[in-house]
């Protein structure tokens, strides 16, 4: 993976986190994910830092997801699967972990993987134009456990069955009021807005921040999947759905599902 693809800056005891793929509307790889994971683990390890800001380059979009044209080389077997689906849950986890408070300034598409993230963080402040769902029905791929859960907990399964099931994308407006987001505000406000509530977030006691991040972690209480189930997650690989609908998607066109 090229360096440039995750960025890393920092002003004063804020962190921001860059996800720098713009011409793939920032969608991620497998070596992305490792990448991820590495930076969020080192900076919660910097007890300097009072909060992270995770973005995506540019306007266009905080995280479209998956990269979809790497599927059949990092995803094409169960055993790559089950290997991607690892890695995807320990960079998942990296953010929700972090020890400091961790922001999502959200623009443009916010999609499958990239509404993972976001939904990991403790904050998403998102524009009204936004497009935020999960894509994975349009794929034949199973959406993990552990990254349906903060969606449950945001907003309730209701809504997690919009969108995992129906495939609902979301305005701005309409994530806001369903819970996904924090706050919704015009596009042009998305960064200051953002930024601003990472100041507020560092000008109070980090010990506090530190704390209140881990209570209302632990009173959430653990998951209650077992290994097999988790395992289980990576069994669409071997559908023919699947592979139907990745040629349909390089091919630019739309996928037909037979169930098997």
């Amino acid at each position: 993976m090229s360096a440039a693809r995750l960025l890393m800056s920092r002003q004063g005891a804020i962190a921001t986190v860059t996800f720098n793929r713009p011409e793939t509307r920032n969608a991620f790889d497998l070596a992305m994910w490792r990448g991820l994971q590495a930076i969020m683990e080192e900076l919660s390890r910097d007890d300097s830092l009072r909060c992270v800001v995770l973005r995506g380059a540019g306007h266009q979009a905080f995280c479209a997801g998956a990269d979809i044209g790497a599927f059949e080389q990092e995803r094409g077997t169960q055993e790559r699967e089950a290997e991607y689906a690892h890695v995807l849950d320990e960079s998942m986890q990296s953010i929700r972990l972090c020890q400091h408070p961790v922001v999502a300034m959200i623009m443009g598409h916010c999609l499958g993987g990239g509404a993972g993230i976001a939904t990991m963080c403790d904050f998403r402040v998102g524009g009204e134009s936004i497009r935020m769902g999960i894509t994975a029905r349009n794929l034949g791929v199973w959406y993990p456990y552990a990254e349906i859960d903060p969606i449950i907990t945001l907003a309730g399964t209701g809504v997690a069955s919009e969108m995992l099931i129906e495939g609902r994308i979301f305005t701005g407006r309409e994530a806001y009021e369903k819970g996904l987001l924090s706050r919704v505000v015009p596009d042009d406000r998305v960064e200051v807005e953002a930024m601003a509530l990472a100041e507020r977030i560092a000008q109070g006691a980090p010990l506090s921040a530190r704390y209140h991040k881990m209570a209302l972690r632990k009173l959430r209480g653990p998951l209650p999947i077992g290994k097999e189930e988790e395992l289980a997650t990576s069994d669409f690989t071997r559908t023919q759905d699947f592979r139907n609908a990745c040629k349909s998607f390089m091919a630019k066109q739309k996928p037909v599902f037979h169930g098997h």
